[in-house]
């Protein structure tokens, strides 16, 4: 009988403890399932992005301004490292303490995409008035988009069709400014006219210096792979691949009109240094190299469109980055409106003002705060034809690996003067071969 009461009057006093903290606190029980007191809190909106100083600064600009007439919306600027940067998300990713918005670059892209972990934003940007897919180079928007939807909205643009020349050494040899139309045995004319030695034989001054090899490949007829967009086979075993990673040897190891990976390493300048104290006359690269040459006081210089191959054709390897919104994001409408900011035209111009970046709106690209801002380097406008002979890297994301794992190492030995370009293409292109077909 007593347990029978002690059982009720714990049921009892369990009832009432429970009634209170139910009962006796509604308006705890409104907030948390309502919504009404969260509806006022601003939407915290997370952006992963790398990037120099430089970008930092306009894009941390770009925001704070927006943030002013968006107070809904806060927006958490993450930067990190491009070194490691898809390995990081990728993880953050899979421990879903991911961000809202990545920024990706067109190769990073291939990798996000898949694994399957982007949003398609075609019904967000085909519906807002201030995206034109007209006004963007088809060629990075194509980039961006599989299976007709869109993944990212591009920012920029970034040919590697820039090759940057010294004017002071050119004129000091004699030797006429290259132009737009030039091809390989004009530019290699030139840089064995603007190398110079010492009396035991050493450079003081190279001629030329290229770290994109696959343009080469792509100047003398050759490619990475069958299909870029659905790549089959590897065909850097080509004749016309074979004969563009030679010559890119030969400007090293035959002619000595470039300097080698140990040069450059051993001098501990940089190919900006080097360009920069007159130690070289002429490097290829993209545009970003814009910013840090313009510190520069009394140096002239220019840029001028990569020369076309031994048979009049042009091809160029290319960069360029955009904006990408994640699946998890809880927020996808908030993010796509911090994207506009981030990709849309006010960030594409403050961009274009400080020359680091070609804008991927070709209205801006062509426009005075770009192609005719009339800062050198004055022939920038050539990027915009440019434009028509650029190609990405194979998308597949066996591709990175198989480059990592056997393609460099194999062109290191080439470039190296150690192998043949046969040689070394031989080494690496069944196993290549393997990893494209195995994904």
């Amino acid at each position: 009988m007593r347990a029978n009461r002690f059982i009720i009057a714990l049921f009892v006093v369990s009832f009432f403890f429970l009634l209170c903290f139910t009962g006796c606190s509604p308006d705890h029980s409104k907030s948390n399932t309502s919504g009404t007191a969260d509806s006022n809190k601003p939407i915290e909106i997370r952006v992963a992005f790398w990037g120099s100083p430089d970008e930092i600064n306009i894009t941390t600009e770009i925001i704070n301004r927006w943030q002013k007439i968006h107070p809904d919306i806060i927006v958490k600027l993450e930067h990190t490292p491009y070194r490691g940067y898809a390995d990081k998300l990728l993880t953050r990713i899979a421990g879903r303490a991911a961000p809202d918005i990545i920024c990706t670059e067109v190769d990073l892209f291939v990798t996000f995409q898949s694994k399957n972990v982007l949003l398609d934003l075609t019904p967000y940007v085909g519906g807002d008035p201030e995206f034109d897919f007209k006004d963007f180079y088809p060629q990075i928007i194509s980039r961006f988009t599989v299976d007709n939807k869109l993944y990212a909205v591009p920012r920029d643009t970034a040919p590697f069709a820039c090759v940057y020349y010294n004017k002071k050494l050119f004129d000091e040899a004699k030797v006429p400014y290259p132009t737009d139309d030039w091809d390989m045995n004009d530019m290699l004319d030139k840089a064995k006219k603007l190398t110079k030695v010492d009396k035991d034989g050493r450079a003081t001054q190279y001629g030329f210096y290229a770290w994109a090899w696959m343009n080469f490949v792509y100047s003398f007829g050759g490619s990475l792979v069958d299909d870029v967009k659905n790549p089959k086979t590897c065909t850097l075993n080509s004749r016309e691949s074979e004969e563009g990673l030679q010559f890119y040897s030969d400007m090293i190891n035959k002619y000595k009109v470039q300097p080698s990976v140990t040069v450059m390493t051993n001098l501990a300048m940089g190919v900006q240094g080097m360009f920069m104290t007159g130690r070289l006359a002429m490097f290829s690269s993209g545009i970003w190299e814009t910013p840090g040459l313009r510190k520069i006081q009394d140096f002239d210089w220019d840029v001028v469109m990569f020369p076309k191959g031994p048979t009049g054709k042009r091809g160029f390897g290319t960069g360029g980055s955009g904006y990408c919104i994640l699946k998890e994001s809880r927020h996808p409408r908030e993010a796509f409106e911090v994207i506009k900011a981030l990709a849309g035209k006010e960030a594409q111009m403050a961009l274009a003002e400080t020359g680091l970046a070609q804008p991927a709106m070709m209205s801006i690209a062509m426009s005075s705060l770009w192609a005719n801002d009339g800062k050198i380097p004055y022939n920038k406008k050539m990027l915009d034809s440019a434009m028509k002979y650029v190609i990405y890297d194979p998308f597949t994301p066996a591709w990175r690996e198989a480059k990592e794992m056997y393609v460099i190492p194999e062109l290191d030995l080439l470039f190296g003067g150690k192998k043949t370009a046969q040689s070394a293409v031989a080494a690496f292109i069944n196993k290549v071969n393997y990893l494209i077909k195995r994904q």
